[in-house]
């Protein structure tokens, strides 16, 4: 049985596409707490994307100990600080042209458990650099967007209108929606090939 530990509506599609089939258990891990812990222990936010993937993966591994746990999660580190989700709307919009004409780095981890085990564990990053837009271009975004830019780390969707407001991008898309899916794919071959059947 294959678990992924994330209620993100995102990482579910990019499985499902990938023919993957699995169920969904939300982890109950205070990611805030494991963050202070894990940036006071010196860590960096690609760091911290990976050990909260595997904390998430660890957690749901306890309530599920056959089942093979997919745990993912991500960080973005914009000139050292890091962001989480925004609140509302207002301060998405803060946050976005705080970076308008800027560049930023995402990075996201996934780790595989079972038995209360971490088997597996990687990070992937990527550079993404905004345009300098114009109040009123990011005013069309957020409308545009609604309430689904809530649920993003950065307050954008690459695979949304929000696409209009970048000038360019480094890394491997799906390491951008949050979840690294060639590695992932790669890794299951080795810890869980009944997954990749049909």
């Amino acid at each position: 049985m294959l678990v992924l530990a994330s209620k993100s509506a995102t990482r579910k599609t990019l499985l499902e596409n990938a023919g993957i089939r699995f169920s969904v258990v939300a982890s109950p891990i205070d990611e805030r707490a494991i963050e202070a812990q894990i940036l006071t222990q010196g860590a960096n936010r690609a760091g911290l994307a990976e050990e909260l993937a595997r904390q998430k993966a660890l957690a749901v591994s306890a309530e599920r100990p056959d089942a093979l746990v997919i745990g993912a999660d991500q960080t973005l580190d914009f000139n050292g600080t890091g962001f989480n989700k925004p609140r509302d709307r207002a301060e998405a919009a803060a946050r976005l042209l705080q970076m308008a004409g800027t560049a930023h780095q995402l990075h996201s981890g996934v780790a595989l458990a079972r038995n209360g085990e971490i088997l597996w564990s990687h990070v992937e990053s990527a550079r993404l650099r905004f345009r300098q837009f114009s109040e009123a271009e990011l005013e069309t975004v957020l409308v545009l967007e609604g309430e689904a830019i809530l649920a993003s780390v950065g307050g954008y969707r690459l695979e949304g209108p929000s696409v209009r407001l970048f000038e360019t991008i480094e890394g491997d898309y799906f390491t951008i929606l949050g979840l690294p899916l060639l590695p992932l794919l790669a890794a299951f071959s080795q810890y869980a090939p009944e997954a990749l059947q049909p």
